[in-house]
């Protein structure tokens, strides 16, 4: 999005970092004022004066809030709240999180507390066919063709766990989080190819499961979230992907992200 945000202010001749400050204020404004569905934003010159923006900036800030489908343009009305919310504000919000070093601990550290927490219900709940599913969901990983398919094969184990745990809530925000969880294991992948190791420690947490070991669950789990921390670079945000390269520990090495 920041990109996104930098071409059009380019293009209109506005500094980048004044369009993505805008949008920012923007979306506070719509979550200070508990807008919904329908409402009507102020218009650009209300916001100008709101925020001490330039027309110019209000309008690529406005412009790059509509391109992630939050707001439409109505004619003599103005810019009014997208029905179409759901996805917008997933894919908003995604990218204006700070992808930094500290918003991976964060959010390894708000996944290991769900995760591991939702291993007792699975443990007394779940089935020995959704089980095997699991381990269906985790075969997949090693069959990916580059490190965007990896994260996604990745992503789709987490959430088949979170479906597992039966609440619905939780399904809901790690699909609202999925692009932040899965750009961070992407760039992970991109560091430390290395599939095979994925897939045991998925293997490993599954086997916990069957056993109906809640302390082996806990651990593995939260072994598993930690273990990437280490190869984590300082600078996430700036960190791209690379293409699928195998390595000659592609299914031994002890030393890799899993998440």
């Amino acid at each position: 999005m920041e990109q996104a945000g930098h071409d059009l202010a380019e293009d209109a001749g506005v500094s980048s970092s004044a369009v993505d400050q805008t949008v920012r204020q923007i979306l506070d404004l719509i979550r200070n004022r508990a807008m919904s569905v329908g409402d009507v934003l102020p218009t650009e010159r209300e916001l100008g004066e709101l925020f001490g923006a330039s027309r110019n900036t209000i309008r690529e800030a406005l412009r790059t809030i509509r391109t992630y489908g939050l707001i439409d343009p109505k004619p003599r009305v103005g810019a009014v709240l997208a029905d179409r919310q759901n996805v917008a504000i997933q894919n908003f919000f995604a990218a204006q999180m700070d992808i930094s070093k500290t918003s991976f601990n964060d959010i390894q550290g708000f996944r290991r507390i769900i995760e591991v927490s939702i291993g007792d219900h699975i443990i007394l709940n779940a089935s020995v066919a959704e089980l095997g599913a699991l381990d269906e969901v985790n075969g997949l990983i090693e069959t990916a063709k580059d490190v965007q398919e990896a994260a996604q094969r990745d992503f789709d184990f987490h959430m088949a766990l979170m479906k597992l745990a039966g609440n619905r809530m939780l399904v809901q925000t790690y699909q609202f989080l999925s692009p932040v969880i899965q750009h961070i294991m992407t760039v992970g992948k991109s560091i430390r190819p290395v599939l095979g190791e994925t897939r045991r420690a998925h293997g490993e947490i599954i086997a916990a499961l069957r056993a109906r070991d809640r302390i082996a669950y806990s651990y593995l789990m939260s072994r598993h979230l930690d273990f990437g921390l280490r190869f984590v670079p300082d600078d996430l945000e700036n960190a791209r992907a690379a293409p699928m390269v195998p390595s000659p520990d592609m299914s031994s090495s002890k030393d890799l992200p899993h998440a």
